[in-house]
């Protein structure tokens, strides 16, 4: 099974630079979109409903923000775009998950706040991130398997960007988040698919748009796919697409065996 995640920064904007004309050659079976700032009214254009998939949106509230989507070749047996953690109604009003299943696997679409922008944002950030964790850990007990699909906005480790010293004071790359995803795969068990396999140094999936960060690969690795730890072992291949510049991500694909659906 093939599972490709791609953060558009606006899903109009990343068809105009022809996302939509690259994703046919993939062969992906699960497609998952974050930050497509769109309604799906406004997603007319057949493009946004690819034929041969079943299409699902959810949008933010407000318009032009966030906005969350997911493709499925085979027909999801539920979707739900409501994570249900009552402190935390962000997650529904800004577009910011949906969980399509299939049998006993949950493949989720997740786009996890920046807090770049000041404290506010931060402390929302920060409070969406202890409320998916208890979320998440909950999940771990219902005997269902997760990908988890997701723009975390969060690097984890020196490796995962390529200026380590100079962003320690920066949203995305501060000790308490990063101390989160330790907990993550630390103490839930959950796994960063994308490590499971020996990659090259300085694999990013977003590039700063200011100076020339995507041609120095001056980047950060904030798109994961996140795993269960049952399908650790199921990972065959992963790729980061950089040859064409479709959004400020590049779109991460990985490959499981295909007994997962």
């Amino acid at each position: 099974m093939r599972i490709i995640t791609f953060n558009a920064n606006g899903i109009r904007s990343a068809a105009r630079k022809g996302f939509f004309d690259w994703l046919p050659q993939q062969h992906a079976d699960v497609v998952c979109i974050q930050e497509t700032k769109a309604q799906a009214e406004q997603l007319t254009d057949a493009a946004f409903w690819p034929e041969g998939w079943d299409c699902y949106y959810s949008d933010a509230e407000k318009k032009g923000y966030s906005g969350v989507a997911l493709y499925a070749r085979r027909k999801p047996d539920a979707v739900e775009a409501v994570l249900g953690c009552p402190e935390c109604p962000e997650f529904e009003t800004e577009g910011r998950w949906l969980e399509a299943r299939f049998g006993n696997l949950s493949v989720i679409s997740l786009y996890m706040p920046s807090g770049s922008s000041g404290d506010v944002r931060q402390q929302i950030k920060y409070r969406l991130m202890d409320c998916l964790y208890r979320h998440l850990d909950e999940l771990r007990g219902n005997g269902r398997e997760y990908v988890i699909c997701a723009d975390w906005n969060i690097v984890h480790t020196a490796a995962d960007i390529k200026n380590w010293r100079g962003n320690q004071k920066n949203s995305g790359c501060l000790p308490e988040e990063r101390a989160w995803l330790d907990r993550l795969f630390g103490e839930l068990g959950y796994v960063d698919a994308f490590r499971r396999i020996e990659q090259a140094p300085e694999q990013y999936t977003w590039w700063s748009n200011r100076g020339q960060a995507w041609a120095k690969n001056v980047g950060w690795r904030i798109d994961y796919q996140v795993v269960s730890p049952s399908l650790a072992d199921k990972v065959r291949a992963t790729a980061i697409y950089r040859e064409q510049r479709f959004s400020d991500h590049a779109p991460l694909t990985i490959d499981y065996d295909r007994e997962l659906i």
